[in-house]
């Protein structure tokens, strides 16, 4: 994958700059940076590996809400997989909620903006997810594309 921006990166981190890395991608190549939190490759690797493709569906979400939760077993793997869990939600909504898009905090916190406003802070959810189950990633998504 070519992402443009990770050379300008270093050579500012280089140059001493302490911009947060994430929201200074954003500031530059926002395409780039919503390729690059969409790739979710732990969450899409576990649910590949029970035979479920992740195709950015609302439909999948519902399909991870079914899925046992097996990674709670793992207290070194429970964090990743929440916070995959919480991009991959933020990609489903910004790729079929009219009006939403990425959005990065200056501090480097990814949240999905939707056309009122409105921010959900998707990699809290997904977390929520992925520790206790609720909200549900499909409950989520019908909220965001409510609003």
């Amino acid at each position: 994958m070519n992402i443009p921006f990770v050379d300008r990166w270093l050579r500012r981190q280089a140059a001493g700059s302490d911009e947060a890395p994430l929201a200074a991608a954003f500031e530059e190549d926002p395409e780039g940076v919503a390729e690059l939190l969409s790739e979710c490759a732990l969450l899409r690797s576990q649910a590949d590996s029970v035979g479920l493709e992740l195709d950015d569906s609302p439909a999948s979400l519902e399909a991870l809400d079914q899925l046992l939760p097996r990674w709670r077993d793992d207290p070194e793997l429970l964090p990743w997989l929440g916070n995959d869990a919480g991009l991959y939600l933020g990609t489903v909504v910004v790729r079929t909620v009219p009006g939403a898009t990425w959005h990065v905090w200056p501090g480097g916190h990814p949240v999905v903006r939707l056309a009122s406003g409105r921010e959900i802070q998707v990699v809290e959810a997904g977390l929520d997810w992925a520790v206790g189950g609720a909200p549900e990633l499909s409950q989520v998504y019908a909220e965001a594309s409510e609003a």
